[in-house]
């Protein structure tokens, strides 16, 4: 208390230091004016009592600052100091300034623009309360080989009661459903949950409710909770929303609440973007099958909130002896040979997804970027240090203490660095729009990313760290000045001090070095991305047109006209028909979403029952099965390789029949003939809802394989069913022609709703704009990096001609004698570019070890090219060593064409 009263008194003292400092000199004043009367009283003449007053009251500066010291705040004052006569300095060489504040307002500003985006997508993609409390639940087989199977009913009772979690949410992913009642029927994004998953979450509704989680109806409780964008969009905001019925796929849901305009669902990004409503369901009364152990669903996902205090670690010991326990007691659902194992894995990485490496090679590529940018304006500062020897020199010779030079230079480097900062934020808030153009969708939470307190404190932060680690090596330099031999040969040439050069000439290097790994970087996902651009991938997108729908499911089955095969062949026969008929369009195919290549967020993935191998569901390997009209693999080009294709007589009444790919071929049946091969796919849409068993399907043809899941891989197995065996609800039409992309979507939508008025039509787009999509990702990596290695290629050009233009100046008085002396002109210049050179060559050397590091970090990111590509290391550190060559041959110019006579008359 007492620290913080004498702190508190020295800090108003500090506030109000003129007025005090008249006070003090009132009373010294007074006090010496009465000492004087004293001594005149005393008989001593008027000039020697004014004499021996001032004696006796001592030396009044020395009273003054003693005083000031006692009662004010020393170190913030000298530190106002500082600032005013660095804001002199920094004033007083403008050219000098203004390019140390760009070269820092680039390398601070794209490290701010990068942090943005990771401060929005992985510091905080969790929104709720206690995120750390918040895990994804996921069953796997391994012993099978198969991931992410989804989780049955019992299951999910078993997580409830286990005693690990507070809460436990089922989920299904993002799916269609269809608005009608309007003038327009609209598709909607839905998701279907247990009534407990806003609870689990944390989150509550800014108008009405959410969803009670006592809630126990066991199929949907017909109640809905809508997003914020649906309700302004939609509904103008209506606030009497609540309580309004709307019919979604031919069902009336009544609106129960409004989620708050910040709310983000935590499924993956597409979900998170296109969430439009929420139903509560119990998964287990129509339209979803009864309940059973073995009965698991890819589509659903498990979300659970921890006991509090528990570790994900603890909670994970506790699943897995209850994982034991389960198997001992159902052994028949759960065998031996398919290793079932449940993990828990922390909701943010769930989020997050594979961007996390994208945005840490990007934050690791711009920390260089600001590396060589500091590296430059120290360098600056050094040769700038050189140039105030003299003045530094006559300081010291005047009394000025060490660390007080010390401390004015490393303040003088802060504020260049600070005000670098600030201005590379304004300049990235003036133009966040535009650089957020520049930002692929998919990437997570991208309506998130601002310019916040938190990025500034982050940036402000930078600026000074920087300027403090930067600045103090050049302070430090600058004030080991030689004081007798600086005062004697300061203005006639001197080389300089040795120190100081050798400091540059590290910078340099450390410029050249991480330049060279910016740039390798770059070209190996230059080399990687424009490898995968160009991959064949097994189908034409060229003037193919993907156009969607979504046929209401009821949740009666005896309401939906679409519930059969034979019924919605009727549909998509006539739509395809209708197709045909319009301007450009050659040919029409149709399929579901899983048909739609690289277009689909998730894939129709099934159990796969090979006859004689697996016996039930839980046994069998999952695969993805997309279901397409016969005309699928002709629009797409899809080469048959061997048997047939689907034909119009495969019916719901015929034998079912599946074409697989070459992967699932040689994945399934290995060394066999898989022709004739029968497989049962189980718990697709209609299985769920009758409860039927399927019957077997034969393999009937083998197509060659297609990049339709990933560009990166096309061994992905797949196996495709007939539309007109096995319905579809999310329908896509596929259309080949000379197509006018802005037409045909409004063509389509007359056509189709000519048919059904309440079928909604959406997302037309073109393939090649799929395929684009598809690499948004990489592109907007690569793009960047390619960008940052680019301006630190730049910076390293500019730092070598710095430092050898300074070397050149430093020493025009020994090249003027030489070539007085007779030296060739192309000795000099030898001797300049041969500094460049082995500048260049330790650059390199040094930028080659730190690549061969960063490039396996970065293996996972590449695609057909390894990380230790020669073409890619050779080239671009040629590129480096011309580029430094270019930049010392300017320099090396201006040393051949020095006037000897003039040189030495000016020295």
């Amino acid at each position: 208390m007492r620290f913080l009263r004498r702190f508190r008194i020295r800090l108003s003292n500090f506030v109000t230091r003129r007025s005090t400092d008249q006070r003090l000199q009132e009373e010294l004043a007074e006090h010496l004016a009465f000492q004087a009367e004293e001594n005149v009283r005393a008989g001593m003449p008027p000039a020697e009592a004014r004499r021996q007053a001032a004696l006796k009251l001592g030396p009044v500066e020395a009273i003054r600052e003693r005083h000031h010291a006692e009662q004010s705040l020393p170190f913030f004052e000298n530190l106002l100091f500082d600032l005013r006569y660095a804001s002199r300095m920094v004033l007083k060489s403008p050219g000098f300034s203004a390019i140390a504040i760009g070269t820092m307002a680039l390398g601070i500003g794209a490290t701010t623009a990068i942090y943005s985006v990771i401060d929005a997508t992985l510091l905080h993609p969790l929104p709720y309360p206690n995120p750390t409390e918040l895990v994804r639940v996921q069953d796997d087989l391994p012993g099978v080989g198969a991931h992410g199977v989804g989780i049955s009913i019992p299951e999910w009772r078993d997580l409830q009661s286990s005693g690990i979690f507070q809460s436990v949410a089922l989920t299904g992913t993002g799916a269609n459903v269809n608005l009608t009642g309007s003038e327009q029927p609209l598709r909607l994004s839905f998701k279907q949950v247990t009534p407990n998953y806003f609870a689990v979450l944390g989150a509550d509704a800014q108008l009405g409710r959410t969803f009670d989680p006592s809630d126990t109806t066991p199929g949907y409780n017909l109640e809905v909770v809508i997003s914020d964008g649906l309700w302004r969009k939609e509904f103008g905001a209506d606030p009497q929303i609540v309580g309004r019925v709307l019919r979604l796929d031919n069902d009336a849901y009544r609106v129960v609440g409004v989620m708050p305009r910040g709310f983000r669902d935590q499924g993956s990004t597409s979900d998170e973007q296109n969430v439009d409503l929420w139903l509560g369901a119990g998964f287990s009364g129509l339209p979803f099958r009864p309940p059973q152990r073995d009965l698991r669903l890819a589509s659903r996902a498990v979300i659970a909130r921890l006991k509090p205090g528990l570790s994900i670690a603890a909670a994970q010991g506790h699943l897995d002896a209850l994982v034991d326990s389960l198997k001992k007691q159902y052994p028949a659902e759960y065998p031996a040979q398919t290793a079932w194992t449940v993990r828990l894995i922390p909701l943010t990485e769930t989020v997050v997804g594979s961007i996390r490496s994208s945005l840490i090679l990007l934050f690791g590529a711009v920390g260089l970027v600001l590396l060589i940018s500091c590296v430059n304006v120290a360098n600056l500062l050094l040769a700038r240090a050189s140039g105030r020897g003299r003045e530094i020199a006559l300081r010291q010779a005047l009394g000025a203490q060490r660390t007080r030079l010390i401390r004015q230079f490393l303040a003088e480097s802060l504020l260049l660095f600070v005000l670098g900062g600030l201005a590379g934020v304004a300049i990235l808030f003036s133009a966040q729009h535009f650089l957020l153009r520049l930002i692929p969708e998919s990437l997570p939470h991208l309506n998130n990313i601002s310019i916040n307190w938190g990025v500034l404190v982050f940036a402000v932060a930078v600026s000074v760290v920087t300027g403090t680690v930067f600045g103090l090596a050049p302070a430090w330099l600058m004030s080991r000045f030689d004081l007798i031999g600086t005062l004697r040969q300061e203005g006639r040439g001197s080389s300089g001090s040795r120190e100081r050069a050798r400091a540059r000439q590290i910078l340099v290097i450390s410029e050249l070095a991480l330049s060279l790994v910016l740039l390798i970087a770059a070209g190996l996902l230059l080399r990687s991305f424009w490898d995968l651009f160009k991959v064949q991938p097994g189908f034409n997108p060229n003037r193919v047109m993907a156009i969607q729908s979504w046929l209401p499911g009821p949740n009666d089955p005896s309401a939906d006209i679409y519930r059969s095969a034979t019924q919605e062949a009727v549909l998509v026969r006539e739509i395809l028909r209708r197709s045909r008929t319009l301007p450009g369009v050659e040919e029409a195919a149709a399929g579901d979403e899983a048909a739609l290549p690289l277009g689909h967020s998730q894939p129709g993935r099934l159990p796969l029952l090979r006859e004689g191998i697996e016996m039930k569901d839980n046994e069998a390997p999952v695969i993805n099965s997309p279901i397409v009209s016969p005309e699928y693999f002709h629009l797409l080009s899809v080469p048959l390789l061997r048997g047939r294709l689907f034909n119009d007589q495969d019916l719901e009444d015929t034998p079912q029949v599946a074409v697989i790919n070459q992967a699932a071929a040689l994945t399934y049946w290995p060394n066999q003939d898989p022709l004739g091969k029968r497989v049962r796919l189980r718990l697709d849409s209609r299985d769920r809802r009758t409860g039927a068993t399927p019957p077997w399907t034969t393999i009937i043809g083998v197509i060659a394989d297609a990049r339709t899941e990933s560009l990166a891989d096309a061994a992905i197995p797949q196996i495709y069913r007939s539309i007109y065996q096995r319905p579809a609800k999310d329908l896509a039409i596929f259309l080949r022609g000379q197509l006018d992309p802005g037409a045909i979507s409004s063509q389509m939508r007359t056509q189709i709703q000519s048919i059904d008025p309440e079928l909604p039509v959406f997302h037309g787009e073109t393939l090649d704009d799929v395929l684009s999509t598809s690499l948004s990702v990489r592109r907007f990596s690569m793009e960047m990096v390619g960008f940052f290695a680019a301006t630190a290629l730049l910076l390293a050009g500019l730092g070598i001609y710095g430092t050898i233009s300074y070397v050149v100046n430093e020493q025009r008085r020994e090249i003027a004698i030489r070539l007085a002396l007779g030296a060739q002109k192309a000795t000099i210049l030898k001797m300049v570019l041969r500094r460049g050179v082995s500048l260049a060559a330790a650059g390199t050397g040094l930028g080659i070890a730190g690549a061969l590091v960063v490039s396996h970090l970065m293996s996972g990111l590449l695609y057909g090219v390894s990380p230790t590509d020669l073409p890619t290391f050779a080239g671009f550190t040629v590129v480096l060593t011309a580029v430094a060559l270019a930049a010392s041959y300017i320099p090396a110019l201006r040393a051949m064409r020095l006037d000897p006579i003039t040189t030495l008359h000016s020295e």
